[in-house]
């Protein structure tokens, strides 16, 4: 029984120890009173009332509770916001004899965070009677004690505080001893009996007393206990101590067995009555004798064990003096210990409110979290500074007593940094000082505020016309920074106009992965190039979206049969020719003339002579379709004379059509179109010997001139306010007023360049172009212009290509010609004539023309 009264008592000191260091310093924003032992769920006070909450932020705010020490006395009633007691309190329990006992609550507001402290002082009631240790006590007396000899009896022990502890002692009604109440430095209440009568012991050896201990409650509790008083003999003087109590201060890092105190009592019988032992007194708590040892000879006072200031700052300690007679006499004295504190304890990082995710467009000064701090070591020892970890966002922001909220200090991103680790670090002001670190983790939450991008602003995509619909076109890609839901994205295409028809009956896009598929097949002679523009959009609120162009280039297929333009059989399916009788070799009988719908290779024809009357007579040039008598003519020939010629493409597989041409030999017929002499033939030969070498000239010349012409016409469609760059070309100001007019020049070589494209207009458009077959394996430097086109700058480019690959040494004199009349206009108007018609000229009479004498042109319905 007594150990256990003895492990309550230094239970009950260790509490209120911590308690106090805990709490000190503090100031709540809250205070109730309350008496103890209230039943569960008595009403302590309207917090969300007091703290200015409507009945409705209790939930929506979730407001909570949470208690400072391991056990939750209080609850919240979430309907109306009362504060509960959730558990029977007991004020001894958790306070002793203190004269202050209050329990802290911490009111925690979640949305937006907020924290609040709330102080319940605990009201002692009288519920505890004073009781003694032991229920008999034993005192000897000699009998020769003199009267007015005092005896100190134990005291009693109430838990209850203030008024209702222990006020009074009483003594029951006796002729020998009187009560005395002695008051100590502390305030303890300490009985004594006095003798007031000489004692005797022949005549009564024992006295029995009743002891009782009242206290200042009302009503007023007591308990007692019996003093047995023996009567001894002989021995009559105790020791007496120096001093009634010794003051000690030690420090809490004292080493094990050192000596701190001696104490000294003095008897002042003789011999063996006079020999004084030191003990502890009797009822010496038990934690008392472990940390503590008194030399029973010395009276040394030794730390037998390490202090510790946080479980106990200060020790009473009651000695006892006891002298060897044959009626022992005893003296006490008590001993206060001091303990002074080290600073032993590293800082306690407490985390009030746990982190919570960030938005990553919190602004400044958003609350993350609720941060707490403490140090068991008091004085400068206890006083803790809180920093962080630098270069992130954040920062503490002090609030009360040892509080900190982490707050945002500055913009946050995301996609640069998706969370924090932010390092704690508690120091307090010790010498040296000690620190503790914890290590907290915020997470930031992801906004919609990247865009998508895609891996490239603009794709081209080259399909071949006629490909079966549903082929895939080309994938897009694009990628959002965002993450979840803000990085999904949804493909679709803008539905822009293409030659009047909405961009998405060509093409479908598959709105998850950005595939494009084709809807139909292409015809490239109807279209060569669309656009489509595409959206990637997320799936963040609010959206955000870009797009990407892809250029869809169609390419040519050989899917077009040449067409016969001269002679021309829109009479009929036969074209009938005259010839003279008297035509030598070599002479020019007609000209065949195709074209093709076709591009590139697909468009070089060739010209055959497929089938003949007499076929040792006529031939067909092979790239011009000229055909010319390979003999004179005999009086034996026939003066009808059928031609069928097959005229075949270069693409593949092959496309071919054929002409049939009915010749009439007569006599005495004109002849318009001169043949070859001897000196023409002679001529030729030469110039024959210098084609290959022209050739050659005009591969490396004209590869720079189309450098050139792109790069002249690229500037000039940028610089859109020049008004003209040449002297065939001139502009008004309504012209650069169009911003879709271009133009493309598609050079197809296979060794030597044998076709040039020229495209004007819209890129959508087919309705301005020009079309130049080059023959490199003619005799002659033949231009033919299809497809013809409006733009007065696509003739002068065509003038270029004819001038470099002209063989005709005339031709110099044409454009000398042309630049005395000024503007060029000649040329101008010959070469659109020459377009409108869609016919093939050669060099000479391009010469004839220029010199005023155009019989051959006359005859093709150019004058």
């Amino acid at each position: 029984m007594r150990t256990q009264i003895q492990r309550f008592l230094l239970w009950r000191a260790l509490w209120l120890l911590c308690f106090a260091v805990l709490w000190r310093d503090t100031e709540a924003q809250l205070r109730y009173t309350i008496p103890e032992e209230l039943k569960e769920g008595s009403v302590v006070g309207n917090v969300a009332k007091d703290l200015g909450l409507d009945v409705s932020e209790i939930t929506n705010r979730k407001l909570r509770i949470a208690s400072e020490s391991g056990k939750q006395y209080f609850s919240l009633n979430l309907r109306n916001g009362e504060l509960l007691v959730n558990e029977v309190i007991d004020r001894e329990t958790l306070c002793g004899q203190s004269a202050s006992c209050v329990l802290p609550v911490q009111v925690i507001i979640e949305d937006p965070l907020q924290f609040y402290r709330v102080e319940v002082a605990i009201q002692d009631i009288n519920d505890n009677s004073p009781i003694f240790l032991s229920e008999i006590n034993t005192i000897e007396v000699p009998e020769l004690t003199l009267i007015g000899a005092r005896f100190r009896l134990e005291p009693a022990q109430d838990p209850d505080a203030g008024t209702n502890s222990l006020r009074t002692y009483a003594l029951n009604k006796n002729e020998h001893f009187a009560m005395n109440i002695k008051t100590d430095k502390d305030g303890t209440k300490v009985p004594e009996i006095v003798l007031e009568k000489a004692v005797d012991r022949e005549k009564q050896s024992v006295h029995h007393l009743i002891l009782t201990g009242i206290d200042g409650g009302d009503p007023a509790r007591s308990g007692t206990t019996q003093i047995s008083v023996k009567i001894l003999d002989a021995n009559d003087n105790a020791p007496v101590f120096e001093h009634e109590i010794y003051e000690v201060k030690v420090m809490e890092s004292t080493a094990p067995d050192t000596m701190i105190l001696i104490v000294k009592a003095i008897d002042l019988d003789d011999g063996i009555n006079g020999e004084v032992e030191y003990s502890f007194a009797a009822h010496t708590p038990e934690i008392i004798q472990n940390v503590f040892a008194i030399n029973p000879v010395t009276g040394e006072l030794v730390v037998s064990k390490q202090l510790d200031y946080e479980t106990s700052n200060s020790y009473k300690i009651d000695i006892r003096a006891r002298d060897k007679g044959s009626l022992a006499m005893e003296g006490h004295c008590r001993i206060q210990v001091t303990v002074l504190d080290v600073n032993d304890n590293a800082p306690e990082i407490i985390i009030t409110s746990s982190p919570k995710p960030v938005r990553e467009d919190a602004p400044a000064g958003t609350m993350v979290a609720l941060i707490n701090v403490k140090d068991l070591d008091s004085g400068v020892n206890g006083n803790v500074t809180l920093t962080m970890s630098p270069g992130t966002p954040f920062k503490l922001k002090p609030t009360f007593s040892n509080h900190y909220a982490l707050v945002t200090d500055s913009q946050l991103d995301r996609e640069e940094f998706p969370r924090y680790d932010i390092e704690l670090k508690a120091s307090d002001s010790g010498s040296p000082p000690l620190v503790s670190s914890k290590l907290i983790t915020v997470s930031i939450l992801d906004v919609n505020d990247n865009p998508p991008v895609f891996s490239e602003r603009v794709y081209s995509v080259y399909i071949k016309e006629n490909t079966a619909p549903g082929s895939i076109l080309s994938s897009v890609t694009a990628s959002d920074l965002d993450t979840g839901e803000n990085a999904k994205i949804v493909y679709s295409v803008l539905d822009t106009n293409t030659q009047g028809v909405p961009v998405s009956s060509y093409v479908y896009i598959n709105s998850e992965n950005g595939s494009i598929f084709s809807m139909h097949s292409f015809d490239y002679e109807k279209m060569k190039v669309f656009h489509i523009i595409v959206l990637a959009k997320d799936h963040g609120s609010p959206h955000m979206s870009s797009n990407a162009t892809v250029h869809v280039f169609i390419s040519d297929r050989n899917d077009n049969a040449p067409a016969v333009i001269y002679p021309s059989t829109s009479m009929g399916s036969v074209s009938h020719q005259r010839m003279p009788r008297s035509a030598k070799p070599g002479h020019l009988v007609t000209k065949v003339t195709a074209v093709d719908a076709d591009s590139g290779h697909n468009a070089w024809l060739f010209y055959r002579l497929a089938e003949a009357t007499d076929a040792s007579l006529f031939s067909v040039n092979l790239h011009t379709g000229e055909v010319r008598t390979k003999r004179a003519v005999s009086e034996h020939d026939d003066s009808s004379q059928k031609l069928l010629i097959e005229i075949k493409d270069n693409g593949e597989p092959i496309q071919s059509t054929t002409v049939t041409v009915d010749i009439l030999i007569e006599e005495g017929v004109h002849e318009t179109i001169s043949d070859y002499s001897m000196t023409t033939t002679e001529n030729s030969n030469k110039k024959n010997g210098k084609i290959t070498l022209y050739l050659i000239i005009s591969l490396g010349t004209v590869s720079l001139l189309s450098v050139l012409t792109l790069f002249t016409l690229i500037v000039k469609c940028v610089r859109s306010s020049i008004g003209s760059s040449s002297c065939c070309v001139s502009r008004t100001d309504s012209e650069y007023k169009k911003p879709k007019r271009n133009l493309q020049i598609q050079l197809n070589t296979d060794g030597p360049i044998k076709y040039v494209e020229v495209l004007g207009g819209d890129m959508m458009s087919q309705s301005q172009s020009f079309g130049s077959y080059l023959s490199p394996m003619s005799e002659f430097s033949d231009l033919t212009l299809v497809k013809p086109s409006s733009t007065t700058n696509f003739i002068y480019i065509i003038f270029l290509f004819y001038f470099f690959y002209s063989t005709d040494a005339a031709l110099t004199n044409s454009i000398h010609h042309f630049q005395q009349k000024g503007a060029c206009s000649p040329l101008r108007e010959t070469l659109s004539s020459i377009g409108q018609q869609g016919t093939e000229l050669s060099a000479n009479e391009v010469q004839d023309y220029t010199k005023g004498s155009t019989p051959s042109l006359s005859r093709k319905g150019l004058q």
